[in-house]
């Protein structure tokens, strides 16, 4: 940063309450009024270099007192004392900081060459060129000064002149960039011979204001196209930088006035990021869109900005990860914690978009690895928000069955799912967990997951029925090599009496206990069927012979089976 020192005498400006006066043995002929600060001051030194107070005290006699009213001033009192102290040849610092407003109220007050040589304006416009343009921080520290003074900055060309030399700075090759600037990227250490990134230049301008900050990103892309991935980046620091963090915990709604100021300016920086994004797809990250969205359903966006993020990150759902989703809710009236609509909303644009581009996936192979990459990605999460206790069942359920077959190579990773939310919630209905089980396909079991659910007393015993009978086809599956519809039918006499015997028990405990049965009349059950299972396989030896010629008529029992099982 640099700086410009003007005048050599002390200061002898003091403030008294709300008068501010120079200590001259010289009495005040002339009283500046701006608010509601008071200037007692002389008209020598200040009227022979203001063309205004030229202007405003020609009708008066020198031995009058003047007082003028300058409420209209830009930059207010601080800026008319640097121009007063400048007329007494006080020492003054100029800096970024505070070049804006003096250079505003100079121009203001007319102190120009046409009214006396070497005056104010003119070594304010020197500074201006030889420092303050030249340098990088210079430059984004009096743009961003000019917010307070914005049409007396437009009309003056600060603005314009500010945003020419940023951006021709960014614009710098990075080989050549020697000047100094902010980069604190978590593992980059600053070293000679460390080359200069890409992007050095994206937290400086962080600083700025979101109209201006918008002002430099419209700039540099109508100059040159730049990768899309470093306007991304630009993007993402300034949201890290202005926007509030959703991503550790549920923040806390208030109704207070300066909270709803706060709110609506983020709202406004929010959508200003939205509408920057480069539509290239690649240009942010996946992670970065789904922060936006949840930072979204936090401010209460516009509905434009909330699906304009739902899909682009419907376009990138593929690249997420299990930690690019665990959100909190945003919504106060939502007891659960993690913000699981969000998920449904982005994996539904994500199936439209999948389904228009591959309306037969199956003939598909990359279209097929595509939506099984998702299955895989929606249980992990599953399992992850099925341990929140507040978790709804009809939420956990709606996004499970939002994702069609074929997404879903095995049902492991459902099952584990289920396994969790049951767990974590032992007073779940008989219903729901009913409605849960429905989802899953027995046959797309491993075996050792199979082996657990036969175990498993927090499931509904038909669930332990449906997969103890798949686990049994498929062990005489493979130690046979009879047709599929063969082992089948032999099965299905079995699995029909365990059935009906496990119908009989619940209608006979249900008219003692209002048609629910005991945990151990269920494991009873099981253990009568599991046994049935094992005569089965002892007898199979016995029937091979026969199965081959009977294999029609073996069919019609498989049917009744399956119709029960229906119902």
């Amino acid at each position: 940063m640099k700086f410009m020192k003007i005048g050599t005498k002390p200061d002898t400006f003091y403030t008294e309450e709300a008068t501010r006066t120079v200590i001259s043995d010289i009495p005040s002929d002339l009283t500046i009024r701006i608010d509601n600060v008071c200037f007692l001051l002389h008209k020598i030194p200040l009227v022979p270099k203001c063309g205004l107070l030229q202007r405003l005290c020609s009708d008066a006699d020198d031995s009058d007192i003047v007082t003028i009213d300058l409420h209209d001033v830009p930059g207010g009192e601080d800026a008319f004392e640097l121009c007063a102290k400048f007329c007494y040849g006080i020492t003054i610092n100029l800096g970024a900081h505070n070049f804006v407003p003096a250079f505003c109220a100079a121009k203001f007050l007319r102190m120009t060459e046409s009214i006396e040589k070497g005056n104010f304006v003119l070594k304010l416009e020197a500074f201006f060129n030889s420092c303050i343009l030249e340098g990088w921080k210079d430059s984004i520290v009096a743009l961003q000064t000019t917010i307070k003074l914005p049409e007396w900055s437009e009309n003056l060309g600060i603005i314009r002149r500010c945003i020419d030399s940023i951006v021709e700075k960014i614009l710098t090759p990075t080989s050549k960039v020697s000047w100094s600037y902010t980069y604190t990227r978590p593992g980059y250490i600053k070293k000679q011979h460390q080359s200069v990134p890409k992007d050095w230049w994206t937290e400086d301008v962080s600083d700025l204001d979101i109209d201006l900050f918008r002002c430099i990103i419209t700039a540099v892309r109508s100059t040159y196209i730049p990768p899309p991935q470093l306007i991304g980046e630009a993007l993402h620091v300034y949201a890290c930088r202005w926007l509030p963090d959703t991503t550790k915990s549920r923040p806390l709604h208030s109704s207070g006035s300066q909270t709803e100021e706060s709110r609506e300016k983020s709202r406004r920086i929010l959508e200003a990021i939205v509408s920057m994004i480069p539509s290239d797809r690649g240009s942010v990250s996946i992670g970065f869109l789904l922060k936006l969205l949840s930072i979204a359903n936090y401010l209460g966006a516009s509905p434009v900005t909330k699906t304009e993020l739902i899909r682009k990150a419907g376009l990138q759902f593929e690249e997420a990860t299990l930690n690019d989703m665990l959100f909190p809710s945003q919504l106060p009236t939502d007891q659960h914690f993690y913000d699981i609509d969000l998920v449904a909303a982005v994996l539904e644009s994500y199936l439209v978009l999948w389904r228009r581009q591959s309306p037969l996936p199956t003939e598909n192979s990359h279209m097929v690895r595509s939506i099984r990459k998702i299955g895989k990605f929606i249980d992990s999460y599953l399992q992850v928000v099925a341990r929140d206790v507040n978790m709804p069942i009809s939420k956990l359920v709606s996004l499970a069955e939002a994702l069609p077959d074929v997404a879903r190579e095995d049902h492991d990773g459902l099952y584990k799912a289920i396994n969790i939310y049951l767990k974590e919630h032992p007073d779940v209905s008989k219903a729901d967990k009913k409605r849960m089980c429905r989802m899953l396909d027995c046959q797309k079991l491993s075996p050792e997951v199979r082996a657990h659910a036969v175990k498993n007393e927090r499931l509904p015993l038909r669930t332990v029925v449906q997969v103890l009978f798949f686990d049994q086809e498929s062990g005489s599956r493979s130690t046979t090599h009879k047709p599929e519809s063969i082992t089948r039918a032999r099965q299905a006499p079995i699995e029909a009496e365990a059935k009906e015997e496990c119908d009989k028990k619940v209608q006979h405990e249900g008219t003692k206990s209002s048609s629910r049965v005991t945990e151990t009349s269920e494991r009873e059950i099981q253990k009568r069927m599991e046994a049935k299972m094992v005569r089965g396989d002892s007898e199979k030896g016995k029937e091979r012979k026969g199965e081959t010629n009977s294999t029609a008529k073996m069919m019609e029992p498989k049917q009744v089976f399956q119709r029960r099982s229906s119902r």
